[in-house]
């Protein structure tokens, strides 16, 4: 499968796009939608520029096949693209080692798909705190899975 067009308008509201270099809250080199630049350590002077947005959708959209494939393996039954839109933005959020311990997961994997959906609001926390923007963005992922 591949993740939607609406979900790609979602991911890029909720993470938010940067057309130029950046060096993100730890000090790597990102560009687009949290793209690492290489190894994040230093800025390849080819990339020190200002990007269009069609390039940082080619880019984005290059990022989320690892995180399609991912889904696909790990939530191989009852995808159908609304639940897979959802799931691809949330392990792009949290990660896939994440979304693999997670009871989005077991719930998902059981056919529990409203259990699996309620579990998206769990995961709300950075550094144990809760953020408005999180909350924000699971309700929309849980919207997302149910529709």
């Amino acid at each position: 499968m591949r993740v939607s067009d609406l979900a790609i308008q979602a991911i890029r509201h909720h993470e938010g796009v940067r057309l130029k270099p950046y060096q993100d809250a730890i000090g790597l080199w990102t560009v687009g939608v949290g793209h690492l630049i290489g190894d994040g350590k230093t800025l390849p002077e080819d990339w020190n520029r200002a990007f269009t947005s069609q390039e940082v959708d080619e880019i984005l959209r290059k990022d989320l096949g690892r995180f399609e494939a991912g889904v696909e393996r790990l939530c191989p039954d009852g995808l159908t693209q609304p639940r897979f839109d959802a799931l691809v933005s949330i392990s792009f959020n949290f990660g896939l080692g994440t979304l693999q311990r997670s009871s989005i997961r077991m719930k998902h994997n059981r056919g529990d798909f409203d259990g699996a959906a309620d579990a998206f609001l769990l995961y709300n926390k950075a550094g144990g705190k809760i953020l408005k923007g999180l909350v924000t963005r699971r309700q929309d992922e849980r919207a997302l899975y149910l529709s």
